[in-house]
């Protein structure tokens, strides 16, 4: 059976404020390593879909830097959602698109342009194993990665009844949790809902179609007109409106060092770090300072004798904030004058 991926490369990446802008947004830029996030994510799919079987969901306005960008992805595989509908609509439309070209026996991997990921062979490893469960039960798979840490910024899976060694099918979904739960919930076995899915897009389709009445009239009214399905669907996720409905989800153990980088300090998690915890991307010089993030690749940074901070020089402006208070950055561009929030 043929095998299709999709990149969500949608959103405007706020918290990666003043580096990310709408023309520019976090998954175009390059905050693990050297090469933009969404480059990276297209290549570690390389060696199990090629180039012709990507499909990348984005906003109309990224559709030419993203040519630009991957010039290797045909230019109809970059698909320009006309509004935001939520992660049904499109993952929907990029099933009912894959099923058009392909078949509904086709299945579709679908990964987000904004992670990183530390061991990619177990990456690409656990994909081709949910693919073959997806083909050979009919099944909707997600890959639940094993939790590292008791996150509250995560929803989370919990296993149920084995459907043959190693996958499970889903017992429940249970959104994001306070510490404490969060750590009860890691220690009782529970996967973090990473947001990996894979299945042939025809059973995906049909459940759609049973399960999901934002999504449904649409797709059978518009199902030749993007412009049409969008304007018509109801914003909803695809765990509310699909996978908490389904009976046939199942989940998969994943542990690849996966990391969504929804933030400047997750950055900490990613990148290499000196002796003394400092995640640094330019030229810093850090003196009894440790466990700071620094993004400068262009001015020279000093710290002396302080921890746990964010500091990004873009341009002619200076971001310092806290590791923790890095996830919060919405706040602060509230209470920002235009001029500034907006760089102008």
């Amino acid at each position: 059976m043929s095998r299709w991926a999709v990149v969500l490369a949608g959103g405007v990446g706020s918290r990666f404020w003043p580096l990310s802008t709408p023309t520019k947004p976090k998954q175009l830029l390059p905050l693990v390593t050297t090469e933009p996030l969404l480059a990276e994510s297209v290549k570690r799919l390389g060696p199990i879909v090629p180039a012709d079987r990507v499909l990348i969901l984005t906003n109309e306005s990224l559709v030419p830097p993203i040519r630009s960008l991957l010039p290797e992805i045909p230019a109809q595989n970059l698909i320009a959602e006309p509004r935001a509908g939520g992660t049904a609509a499109a993952l929907t439309w990029a099933a009912h698109e894959i099923a058009r070209r392909d078949s509904p026996d086709a299945v579709m991997l679908s990964v987000h342009a904004d992670w990183a990921v530390h061991d990619e062979d177990g990456f690409r490893l656990a994909l081709t194993l949910a693919a073959e469960v997806a083909e050979r039960h009919h099944v909707l798979v997600t890959v639940g990665v094993v939790p590292t840490r008791p996150d509250p910024g995560f929803g989370y899976i919990q296993p149920g009844k084995e459907l043959e060694t190693g996958v499970r099918r889903v017992a429940s979904f249970v959104e994001k949790p306070n510490r404490t739960r969060a750590d009860e919930m890691r220690r009782d076995g529970y996967l973090w809902n990473s947001g990996i899915f894979v299945w042939r897009v025809g059973d995906f389709l049909d459940d759609v179609r049973r399960l999901t009445p934002e999504i449904a009239p649409a797709l059978h009214e518009f199902a030749h007109d993007i412009h049409g399905f969008f304007s018509a669907v109801k914003p909803v996720s695809v765990d509310v409106g699909v996978l908490e409905k389904s009976d046939r989800v199942v989940v998969l153990p994943g542990d690849f060092g996966w990391d969504d980088v929804g933030t400047w300090g997750a950055l900490k998690r990613v990148r290499s770090t000196d002796a003394a915890g400092n995640a640094a991307l330019g030229t810093v010089y850090a003196v009894d300072s440790h466990d700071n993030v620094v993004h400068s690749p262009d001015a020279r940074v000093v710290m002396y004798g302080v921890s746990n901070l964010v500091v990004v020089v873009e341009n002619d402006l200076v971001l310092v904030t806290t590791v923790d208070r890095s996830s919060d950055l919405k706040t602060l561009m509230e209470a920002l004058p235009t001029n500034v929030r907006e760089r102008g």
